[in-house]
This record gives C-alpha cells, structure tokens and sequence, in this order.
C-alpha cells in the first residue's frame, strides 16, 4: 500500500512471506538514507512504527537496499511505544503543579527540558535522550535533599525517576550502555553497535550484512575468486562468523544501474526445462546474450568498460538470473563443505561448516524470493517434483568451480516454508595422497586398501553423516585401473563421474529413482543393479545404499556376476552397526552379509572441548565367512586396521601384520607369485603404501600440490602397474625394490617436467 510522500522519503508497505516490510523510497534525499548515521531516518522510522506496529523489517532504498531486520526494527518499536505512553499518560503536564515551587522560569525550564527529550530527541537521538533524561533525575534529586522537600517535587523526581527506569530497561539502552562511557552528545557512532543493515543491489534478493562485526576479532583472512572471506571470533557464542564481500558488492554506482538494467531486459526470457537439462551450455548462452547485453547498455549511457570488466558483469548477471545467486559465491570456497538455509526465509543467515573452523553462521541472509527461485530452478534441473505430495527433492547441482548436493524440504512436512542443505563435493575427485596429506588416512592403510581394490573385492565404506564417506569412495574410484569398465549408480549424482570421464575412464553412470520421490518415471535402483547385470564384466559403484538395492546388490555380489571390484556407501558407525542396517533395517538375508568382503569405517574425531572435528578412517574391517547368525559373537569380524586416538591414525592389528586374513589370502591365492607366501603380498602392500606416501612428500618438497590431485595420481598408478608389469616379464617374479625404484626415478622426471611448464 503506497502511503504519501514526506519531505524526503515516499513509503510503502507490503507482505513478503511471513513478513510485513515498510519500505522507504529515499531516491531523491539529499543524504544517505540510515537509522544509525541521520536522525532524519530514525525519527521517521519511530513514527511509522507507531502507525503501523505490525512492521517487521524496513528497507531504504537508494540506488541499493538497506534492510533493518525484526530484531532491529522491534527496538525501535519499543521505544516509539514508550515515548507514546509518557504522551498520553500526559506526564508532561504534572509540571504545572510545580509553579508553586520553582520560580517560574525554572518551572518554564524544567517544562521544556522534559518536553524536548520526550517529543525530539526520544524519537531522533534516544541515547541523547537517556543521557539527558540521566542528568535532569541527578540534579533535581539533589536540589530535592538541598530544599524543604516538598510533597510535589518529591512527585516530580519519582516521575522523572520512573522515566528513566523504563528508558533503562529497552533493548537498546541495554544494547547501548555498554559503550555509554566514550559517547559524546550529538555523536551517533554509538549506534553503529546497534544497528547494522543488510545490504543488497537492486538485482538481487539476498541480502547480506555487509560491515564487519563492532566487537569481533579477526582470526583469519583470503580471498576466493574476487571474494573477500574474513572469519571473525565473537564474543557471545562459540560460532565463528564467516563474513564474505563478493564482487557484486563493490561496484560502482554506474556499473549496479548497468547490471540492474540488463538484468530486467534478460527476465523477461523465461528458461525451460529443455534448457535446464545442459546447464554448463545455458550458462554459456546467457553468459554470451548477458554480454552483448551489458556492452550495449554502457554504449547507450557512454560508459566505457574493459573487456575484463563486461566479462565480470555478465558473470555476475547470470548469476543472478539463471544461477544460484550468492549460494554459487560460498560454494566457490574450496573450504565449505556444507550450506544450510533454514526457514522461514528472510529471518535467519545461511550457516556453514567450515574445514577449518567447523560450524559458522555467515552475514549472509537469503529471502523468500531466494528460496522460491532456488526451488523452481532445481526442479526444472532434476526433472523431480517438489510439492505437497512430494515434500522432500533430493538432486545435485552443478555450477562454476563446484558441485553439490541439494536436499529441499517443502510443506506440509516444513510448515514454515522451504529449507535448504547443501553439500559441497570438490570439482576434482579426493585421492589417497589428499587424505594422508589430510590425515584422514595412513600410507599403510592406503597401501592396504589399493591392493584390495586391485584384489576386486566387494567393500562397504561406512560412517555417520558428514564423515566423508562419498569422498572416500570417490578416492576408491581413483584407485581402479582405466582399462577396466566402472558402472555408477546414484539416486543424486555426488560420485565423480565427469573428472573422471575427463581422465579418459570407460564410466557409464546410472541415475535411479530416489527412494523418497513418489509417482516418479525414474527406474528403481533395485532395477538398476540388475541392469548392470546385463551389461558385461564392470567395476560397480553403488552412491548410497538406502532400500531396496540391497538385495540386488547383495544378490550381484553372491554370484560374482560383476567380476570387478563393488563399492557403495552406508550409514553405520561400526562394522557391526552395518551389519544390523543390512539385515534388520535393509531386510538382506544374514548369510548374503558374508558377501561382504571389508567394511571401511569413516568417522568424525572431536576435540575434548566439542568445538573441533577431524575426518578419520577408523577402521578397515574384514567380514569372514565362517559364522551363522551373529558375526559379533561368532568372530566373524576381523579387524586389520583399527583407530588409535594416542597417535591419531591408523594402526595395523596384530593379525593384519601376522597375515591372518582369509580375503588378503583369497586375492593372493589368483597370483602364482604371492600364493602361500604372507611375504610378498605383506611386501605388495608395504610398496603401494610407500608410493602413496611418496607423492605427499615430493607434493610438499616441490610445492606442486597438483601431484596430489586425480590427474597425476592416475598417471603415477598407471605408471606403477606399467613397471610392475615389465619387471615380472623380464625377471619371472615382482622385485617390489626395483619397481619402486624405477617408479621413483619416473616420478622425479614427471616433477621436473612440471617445474618446466610452470617456469
């Protein structure tokens, strides 16, 4: 509802969601519009308060938006309420009872003291008003004990005295006294410790908070993409604050009319599902429409940009048309691994957990117009629904320099709105070497777990949420060798499929039904192992194990039908807890278990104060054969490598290192070279960790951490085959010395054909 236009501003109010916005027009004042920096704008904010209470955010608009949230905006409200209370209550009057008193310009001069701080300065300068209102109650009780203590000034002191004390107990005074000692009168810096805006362009709707924090400290700093990130330390919780300024954000006035401009012109297109099916490709198109766009808006207003500049306008543009907004900016940083938007929209920051420091609450405020764009997109992209039917939409998202994986949840089963998880997977896949440089791993334990995966064992990568459980078996997929055919199969596409098909792997990945989608045309994963079936001797990598699948994939396994390594992933903190989810909650068979071949068990490590976590294996865990009802009480698990929180890694059991294994003895049993001799295989092992162990630290001697990443170690296990391959030829038997001697006299040539490129 438009209202009349004041002396400086024209107002409008409106719904938006749960909320109702006053939004102030400020376009043509001569000042920039602000609670904290003009008494202007805070005296006309009070008084539309008092006319419309129900107000929960307040927006100036000035070229930019800048919101004031409900916390803000109620404590503004609470003090126009009670200057309106000591209005009616005519406080102001009892002064006439006085006159008898105090002479009568001292009467005259109390009366207007009282009145300039309850009709002024309560509504423009409130802090003013507590300070003033704190020295009239000091001197009139001290004239009071001085004088004949009259019943009436007696009165006038209790009144004065009431004032203050409610003045006192407002949010803001409470806010405010802190930072009483250094205020000075008519200085308004107090204010920027209480009010803080959020800031947005025009051609965007999530806003963002863009002033560092009054009493926050700084413990760390960088720049991602053009993106500064500052993790601050604040002194009222345990959670750091993740505060970012994109690019978006420091602009000029001429280049946020430009993007403003064109970004009403591209809306108008509205994207089809056909479109949406190659996101890479509709990124590009309106990347090259949104610069042509942009150079001919500059041309008409005479603004000349560089190359580099329309370039970096067009990005931000199709951000903010077809992309995911500021999302796209968080999942850039390589150190994020989850995102959180939690409802209802408008009301609370997107939260992250951050590699370093875990769990933080960013400056970062997404709307309902956010949440609403985000979902129409990700339907469009998935092909899913989401509505009252189908409340839940799993699906992933692919943008620049990231993927993730969306989980939504809608009404009726969020009754108040739509709320977000996102869950970064790197752009390129996780390697062995990454993990012990991480620590997530030992050399030993990758050693142990490449010669499993050469070894085609079934294995089940297990942990609680967030353990790294994709990753690792994203890092398993590495491990297998290219000449062999990988099937994937994923109800939300999270495994590396593409870096991998970049690296020349003969993948096909397979997209099922998720378990949680209802009415859907998408193929049952169950049908989807069995497809695989039919399709030839394949390694096979099953994302999640969650229903259905299980009997299919537990069924693949009995027969051997797939010949080749199977892997997948499952919720379990124990080999025994994956045990119980596959027979009791998956409904397998308890003898299919014994299919099983290794349960690997990823799991979070905390800190003894609760406030830091480590990803960890814990334990690599070989299922026997030889039990029939319980693998618990009838010894049917066998760890070879077990957590020890002493050293904080992985250790060898005693029978790992006395060979006591059946499935290592099994994979040995197929090698003429390594059949009844515990040596060699113990020696195989011992010279694939020392490898792996060996491009971490050439990695950190050369400074070239791109050793570290898929495409190099693929090329290193290539190279470690090719020579192992050679050396039986040539002497009849594996000389593991020589092969690794060899392989490391390979990888100083690759490092130095490195340090020449970069040269």
């Amino acid at each position: 509802m438009a209202e009349k236009r004041g002396e400086y501003f024209s107002y409008e109010t409106y719904k938006e969601g749960e909320e109702v916005v006053l939004r102030v027009d400020a376009e043509e004042a001569p000042f920039f519009p602000s609670i904290e920096g003009n008494a202007v704008c805070m005296a006309a904010i009070i008084d539309k308060l008092i006319e419309s209470p129900g107000i929960t955010r307040v927006v100036f608009s000035q070229k930019r938006d800048y919101e004031y949230d409900y916390d803000q905006v109620r404590m503004l409200a609470e003090v126009g309420k009670l200057r309106n209370q000591l209005i009616k209550q005519q406080v102001l009057y009892s002064l006439s009872s006085l006159s008898g008193i105090f002479p009568g310009r001292a009467s005259e001069r109390r009366s207007y003291e009282l009145r300039n701080i309850v009709y002024n300065k309560l509504r423009n300068d409130p802090v003013a008003a507590y300070v003033e209102l704190r020295r009239l109650v000091r001197e009139e009780r001290v004239a009071f004990e001085r004088s004949e203590k009259h019943p009436a000034a007696e009165r006038y002191v209790a009144m004065l005295e009431s004032i203050l004390t409610a003045f006192e107990r407002t949010e803001l005074m409470l806010k405010a006294r802190p930072h009483l000692q250094d205020y000075k009168e008519g200085d308004r810096a107090i204010y920027h410790f209480i009010f803080s805006p959020l800031a947005k362009p025009d051609f965007m709707f999530t806003r963002l908070m863009a002033s560092f924090p009054q009493d926050g400290e700084e413990i760390d700093s960088y720049t991602v993409e053009g993106t500064d990130v500052t993790v601050f330390k604040l002194p009222s919780t345990v959670q750091y604050l993740y505060h970012i300024i994109p690019p978006e954000f420091k602009l000029s006035e001429d280049k946020y009319e430009l993007l403003d401009a064109a970004k009403r012109i591209i809306s108008e297109h509205k994207p089809t599902r056909s479109e949406f099916i190659d996101p890479e490709r509709v990124r590009q198109v309106f990347f090259n429409v949104g610069s042509d766009l942009i150079e001919e808006l500059a041309g008409q207003r005479q603004l000349k940009l560089r190359t580099k500049e329309t370039e970096d306008l067009a990005q931000i543009l199709v951000r903010y048309t077809i992309g995911f907004g500021l999302i796209e900016v968080l999942l850039k940083d390589e150190r994020i691994q989850d995102i959180t938007a939690n409802s209802p929209m408008g009301r609370h920051p997107l939260f992250i957990v951050h590699q370093e420091f875990d769990d933080c609450m960013t400056n970062v405020v997404p709307t309902v117009s956010d949440a609403d764009s985000w979902a129409t997109k990700l339907r469009l992209m998935s092909g899913r629904p989401l509505d009252e039917a189908n409340p839940i939409l799993d699906t992933e998202l692919l943008v620049p320099g990231a993927r993730a994986r969306v989980s939504v949840v809608g009404e009726p089963l969020n009754p108040s709105g739509l709320a977000y998880a996102f869950r970064r997977h790197r752009d390129k896949p996780w390697t062995f070497p990454l993990f012990i440089k991480q620590k997530m791993m030992t050399p030993l334990s990758a050693g142990l777990l490449s010669f499993l995966i050469d070894g085609s064992r079934t294995m089940l990568v297990a942990g609680t949420r967030s353990a790294g459980k994709t990753s690792l078996l994203g890092a398993v997929m590495v491990e297998i060798m290219r000449k062999y055919r990988v099937i994937t199969l994923e109800d939300t596409q999270e495994l590396p499929v593409s870096a991998l098909r970049g690296l020349n792997y003969n993948i096909q990945p397979m997209r099922v039904a998720s378990s949680l989608t209802k009415g859907t045309t998408e193929i049952s994963a169950d049908e989807g192992i069995r497809a695989t079936l039919r399709m030839g001797d394949s390694a096979l990598i099953v994302g999640e194990i969650r229903s259905l699948e299980a009997s299919a994939l537990y069924e693949a396994m009995r027969v051997g039908a797939l010949a080749n390594v199977v892997a997948g992933t499952i919720h379990g903190d124990s080999p025994y807890g994956v045990f119980d989810r596959v027979v009791n909650d998956l409904k397998v068979p308890r003898t299919s278990f014994k299919a099983t071949d290794v349960v690997v068990v990823a799991n979070p490590i905390r800190s003894p104060d609760g406030l830091h976590r480590w990803r960890r294996m814990t334990q690599i865990t070989e299922v026997g054969k030889y039990w029939e009802d319980d693998p618990l009480l009838e010894k049917g698990f066998k760890d070879l490598m077990k957590y020890e929180s002493r050293n904080d890694q992985l250790e060898p059991t005693v029978d790992l290192l006395n060979g006591d294994s059946d499935v290592l003895k099994s994979i040995a049993g197929n090698v003429k070279e390594w059949a009844g001799s515990w040596d060699a295989v113990w020696d195989n092992i011992l010279l694939r960790s020392q490898i792996k162990e060996a491009i971490v630290t050439a990695a950190e001697k050369s400074g070239q951490d791109e050793l570290l990443e898929a495409p190099f170690v693929v090329l290193a296990n290539d190279e470690f085959h090719r020579i192992a391959e050679e050396t039986k030829e040539e002497l009849g038997a594996f000389d593991n010395k020589r092969i690794f001697f060899e392989w490391n006299e390979w990888l100083k040539k690759a490092i130095k054909r490195k340090e020449i490129e970069l040269a």
